[in-house]
Order: structure tokens, then sequence, then C-alpha cells
């Protein structure tokens, strides 16, 4: 920020200081590599690079401002007071006053101060797992485009297979030519679906790579299983694992923050006492005198009953956050849960008995026609539920992983984990 100032005051004098000024790294975008992207290289560009987790740090950082300015002490004051101006008959007065904080204020100041600087790394931290369960997200977006393309691709491998057989057919006379062209206007449906899965991994990449700032991404793939769904703990682990989660951390500290600040309040109704020391030259008498003194308000009025009032309810506020917020949290971890097994259940549903029932259905079809024992039509119905299978079987996948980055964020980073990356790639065999 200096250097932006000084680009700006000298702008008349000296306008190449603008044209050298670099901005930070995460501002440009940070670059990954060229080649493969795995899941743990994505969140650390990501928690690198992102705004957000600056802005937390940089509050941070002034709530240490803050802590500093809260142990300090009162600073003492000097009056000097001058009756009579004649010098015969002139009393001059030097004297010097310290504030001395009573009620425990500056104690009290300092824990408050604590608590906020503990609510601010509780931020970041909470940040950081919202981060963590985006890249998720949107890393097997990426994963889920690139199956999807392949499948695209096997699955014009397979309309290709079929559009051949019937053109052998036709030129043998043993079938209609509108047989021929059925299996040319599949296939060329096939292609369409095969450009609609390349555009829709090329939104994806650049959506990933947006995570970091980078609007045109340089990796060419994602490394990484999608048919290796991640360890999910059992519920009633997941929600004693949940008292401990980012948000609700951050919402404790709340409480104890909005009831450190009414202590604060609560300790300004004590008022401080001043202490004075000074010295009087009384020039009708030539003689010099100690001057001492004690002064204090008196709280008739003001004993800063609405303040605290405020503080309480605010307090009492913080306490209501945190029960609806849990109730929340807790409703949003067993909806997630649960996606979770449904999308289990049918991926493994769709491995072990309708995927291969499919291919064979597809391959028995196929092998039919071309020996005149079944339609077109049939190859065609056959290819369609093969594709559908397959289709919803990724599909199965990416919720599966959907919903276990939606858990990760609600209860943390996995307790088998020693740091935050690793945490995300231990799957299940």
């Amino acid at each position: 920020m200096s250097k932006i100032y000084l680009c700006f005051s000298l702008w008349f004098f000296s306008l190449p200081l603008c044209a050298e000024y670099q901005m930070p790294a995460y501002s440009q975008g940070t670059v990954e590599a060229a080649d493969g992207l795995t899941l743990a290289n994505a969140i650390g560009l990501v928690l690198q690079a992102n705004p957000e987790i600056s802005v937390a740090k940089r509050e941070r950082e002034a709530i240490e401002g803050a802590q500093v300015q809260a142990a300090v002490r009162p600073n003492p004051s000097v009056l000097t007071t001058m009756e009579d101006t004649r010098n015969a008959t002139r009393q001059t007065t030097l004297q010097l006053n310290q504030p001395i904080e009573l009620g425990n204020k500056r104690a009290i100041r300092i824990e408050a101060a604590e608590i906020r600087y503990n609510a601010a790394t509780a931020d970041i931290d909470q940040i950081k797992a919202e981060i963590r369960a985006s890249v998720i997200s949107a890393f097997y977006d990426v994963m889920a485009a690139q199956e999807r393309l392949e499948l695209a691709k096997s699955t014009l491998e397979l309309a290709q297979r079929a559009s051949d057989a019937a053109s052998k057919r036709v030129r043998a006379g043993k079938v209609s030519p509108v047989e021929e062209t059925k299996a040319k206007v599949a296939e060329a449906g096939v292609r369409v679906e095969l450009n609609q899965a390349a555009s829709q991994l090329n939104t994806t990449r650049k959506k990933l790579a947006a995570l970091w700032g980078n609007s045109t991404p340089r990796f060419e793939r994602v490394l990484g299983q999608i048919d290796v769904l991640p360890v999910v703990d059992a519920i009633d682990d997941l929600t004693n694992r949940l008292q401990n989660a980012p948000a609700l951390k951050r919402a404790r500290l709340e409480i104890d923050r909005r009831d450190a600040l009414a202590k604060v309040e609560s300790s300004k109704r004590t008022p401080d006492l001043t202490v004075s020391v000074g010295a009087r030259r009384n020039e009708e008498l030539g003689l010099n005198q100690a001057v001492f003194g004690l002064s204090i308000p008196i709280p008739v009025f003001d004993r800063n009953q609405g303040n605290l009032q405020e503080a309480l309810s605010r307090t009492d506020k913080a306490r209501d956050e945190f029960v609806a917020l849990e109730v929340q949290q807790t409703n949003a971890l067993a909806e997630a849960y649960e996606r979770f097994l449904a999308a289990k259940q049918e991926s493994e549903s769709l491995q072990t008995e309708i995927l291969p029932g499919a291919q064979s259905a597809y391959d028995a079809a196929v092998k039919g026609f071309e020996f005149g024992k079944f339609g077109f039509l049939d190859v065609l119905d056959a290819q369609r539920t093969l594709f559908q299978a397959r289709s919803q079987y990724l599909n199965a996948l990416l919720k599966a992983h959907q919903a276990g980055a939606d858990i990760e964020r609600l209860v943390g980073d996995s307790p088998n984990s020693g740091n935050a990356a690793p945490a995300l790639a231990q799957h299940q065999e």
C-alpha cells in the first residue's frame, strides 16, 4: 500500500514509478503446473492464492494492534495554573495528574482482546474449511467431466460399430437401407453428446482454475480415481466431531467475546481514581508549597448502565445464535450424510448389477444384429440403456464426492489426517 501512495503522490514528477508497481500475487492469479493436477495440489494453490484468506489474516493482524492497545495504561497529564497576574501576589501551580484504573479494567480489556484474536483465528479456519469444500466439489466436477468425455468417446466407438454392421447388412441385401440411416442418425447424436462433454469439461476446468485466480487453466487433466469414494465415519461420530467444527467453534468464541465485552462495560461502572502531585509557588509569601490531591467521579447519573445492558443483551443474542446454528449444522450434517449413503448405495448397485447387465445386453444385441437375429432398434435401445447406466453411475459417484465434501466442510478436517491436504486424499479401497 505504501508503494501505491508513493506512486500517486509523485505522479506529476515520475510517471514510470506507476508502471513499475507490481500487484500482489493473489491479485494476478497463481499459475499451476501444466501436467496432471492432484487434489492436494489444487487445495494448496487455492489456500495460497485465495483473497478471502488474506483479508481474514489482515483482520487478525489488526486485532494484534488492539491487543497491544488493550494492555497500555492511561497517560499522565500536566496541569499548570496561575492565580493573580501581579508579580508580588502571584501563585503558580504545577501539577502532575495520574489516573489509576480501578475495577480490574486493564486485565479485563486484555482478556477481551485475546478472545477477539482467537475469534479472528477461528474465522480463518472457517474460511479455509469453506474453500476446501469448494475445491473438492470443483475438482470432482472436472474429474466427472473427464469421465463423461471418455464415456462419450467409447459410446461413439460403439455407435460406429453398429453403423458399420448396419452398412454391411445393407450391402448384403439382408436389411432395408432405412436401418443404415437409423444407425447414421444414432452415430450423429452420439457425436453431439461428445461435443457437449468436451464443452462441459472446458467449463469445469475454468471454474476450478478460477478458485486460485487463473482465468486460463494450464493443467491438462486432474489425477485421481472417481470410483474410489472418501471415507466417512458413522453419523454418531460425525455428530460428536461437529462440536469442534469451525463454524460452531467460531460461534462459541463469539459468545466468549460478547461476554468479555460485557465485563469491560461492567468494569467501567467503577470510577477511576486520579492522583495529583505538584508544587505551588507563592510569590507573596516567598514559599514553595507541595500539592497533593485525589479525585474520583461520583457515579450518580452515569453508571454506564445503558452500555452494560446492550452488552448483556448482545451476549444473550450470541447464545441464541449458537443454539440456532447448532441445530442448523446438525440438520445439514444429517442431510449430507444421507445423501452420501444414498449416492454410495446407488453407485454400488449400478457397478455390480446394472452396468454388467447393460453391457451384456448390448453385446448380445450387436452380435444378434450382425447375424440377423435382432433388428437395429434393439441395438439402439441396448446402446441407449448402456450409455444411460454409465452416465448414471458417474452422476452417483459425483454426488457421493460432493456429499463427502459437504460433510468435511461441516465437521472440519478428517481426524486421521496429519495436515490439510492429505485428509482429502484418504479414500477407502
